[in-house]
């Protein structure tokens, strides 16, 4: 967890008003989202997180809910005027004013009331099911919450636990960050950043419900420990014209065993000129014409499998749906395939340790549906599972990818990026980006 002392200036607005990658982040779409929860740790997260896109959702028609997991109690521990209970009431008042202010009749705030300071994921689980299972009943719904990084541990672990039940019901979430404005720098912004726009009426109905949360943003005496916490210098941070998001990436598994189980062939793997013809050139741009072993990572249906392994001695192919992984072992009982092992697992964290020491691995179509933490995971995984010649093969989709926190660019870049890679072979068209690495050797990095 970071630590900080509220009173100290932090990190500049015009620091960030000059980041050009806040700017450039892609925008959230909103249109069409019917329910909305948002979950936060303590009152006044919801507003400065997320209260412009709160008042636009409510504008929009959305049905709003608003779940906060504490009463900020503990928000001034050296009060002298405050006991921890008087501090609870207050709160719980300027919650609901705040979230009338912000969504009118559309929202109402629900209080968990669990210790502030204290949050545990077992005491959260049945509360985030119970409002995940709400927000699950709309046409296009979306969760909203704290994010895991944000340096404060009720905002790390609320978001946790959030974002894993979201992730298994295959529900979009995004993140909103808070205080990383306050201690952060724009050199250590998040990957998968969204923004959404505020209108100056979204952002007049949050300064508004600000104005409510008057235990922060006003001193509650002028006694020592009863100082303004969210300060001129804190508050600048929320003026913005747009409020940033990091995507969360759904669970792999549930979304994929969803998408095998209503089509066959989900992405036309066997019809489509583009599927077939990206194959053909996938396989064209390998360096070497057999490779001993080869790891296919996210095989889906086994299209390329059994083309892979036409070049291997041996190939372990995996997906996250075991639904995809019957489809492909139909495809390789029925063409004769014997040298395939297939393997169910979510990656990074079902990497097994046994593939090391491969010639190939490729990783075609897959690396988006990870967050960016997990592509920066799963990248190391496979410079460390490859042998001294062999390859890495990357290949994606050039265009953008809805609802996941990457997209193709953002999958190679951060191979390009890599010391110990270094490309050799390079073929971009319209529709997808096909690169080649080996890995540099450790005195060359």
């Amino acid at each position: 967890m970071v630590t900080f002392d509220h009173r100290d200036p932090g990190t500049a607005e015009s620091d960030w008003a000059r980041c050009g990658a806040l700017h450039r982040a892609p925008e959230l779409e909103l249109t069409g989202a019917d329910r909305a929860v948002v979950f936060a740790a303590h009152p006044d997260d919801e507003t400065l997180g997320a209260g412009g896109t709160v008042h636009r959702l409510a504008r929009a028609g959305a049905e709003v809910r608003v779940v906060v997991a504490t009463l900020g109690e503990n928000s001034h521990p050296g009060s002298s005027t405050h006991t921890p209970q008087q501090l609870a009431e207050l709160r719980h008042g300027e919650m609901v004013a705040a979230v009338r202010a912000l969504a009118g009749d559309r929202a109402a705030p629900v209080f968990l009331s669990l210790t502030d300071g204290a949050l545990a994921e077992d005491e959260l689980r049945g509360p985030v099911a119970e409002h995940l299972d709400w927000v699950q009943g709309g046409e296009n719904p979306l969760v909203l919450v704290t994010w895991e990084r944000d340096g404060h541990t009720d905002h790390e672990v609320l978001a946790r636990t959030v974002t894993r039940a979201a992730g298994a019901r295959g529900l979009r979430c995004a993140q909103f960050p808070i205080w990383f404005w306050h201690w952060g720098s724009p050199t250590r912004l998040p990957r998968g950043l969204v923004r959404i726009p505020l209108d100056d009426a979204a952002r007049s109905a949050k300064r508004a419900a600000l104005e409510h949360h008057a235990t922060q943003v006003r001193p509650l005496s002028d006694r020592p420990g009863d100082e303004v916490l969210l300060g001129p210098h804190v508050l600048a941070h929320f003026e913005r014209s747009a409020e940033f998001f990091v995507l969360s990436a759904p669970d792999q598994k549930t979304v994929f065993d969803r998408v095998h189980t209503a089509a066959e062939d989900p992405w036309d793997v066997d019809t489509s000129w583009y599927e077939r013809r990206k194959r053909e050139v996938l396989l064209g741009c390998l360096p070497r014409q057999r490779y001993g072993t080869v790891l296919d990572l996210g095989c889906s249906t086994g299209a390329l499998t059994v083309a892979l392994a036409g070049r291997a001695g041996s190939v372990v192919a995996v997906d996250a749906s075991d639904v995809a992984l019957r489809a492909a072992r139909t495809r390789l009982d029925r063409e004769g395939v014997t040298n395939v092992e297939l393997v169910n697992a979510v990656l990074p964290a079902g990497w097994e340790d046994r593939w090391a020491g491969r010639e190939l691995i490729v990783v075609s179509e897959m690396g988006y549906f990870c967050s960016p933490e997990q592509w920066e995971e799963l990248l190391d995984r496979c410079v460390a599972a490859l042998e001294p010649e062999g390859h890495l093969v990357l290949c994606h989709w050039r265009h953008p990818i809805e609802g996941w926190p990457l997209d193709g660019a953002d999958v190679h870049r951060e191979a390009r990026r890599r010391a110990d890679l270094r490309r050799v072979v390079s073929h971009r068209e319209r529709d997808f980006d096909l690169e080649v690495f080996a890995p540099v050797p450790r005195g060359q990095r």
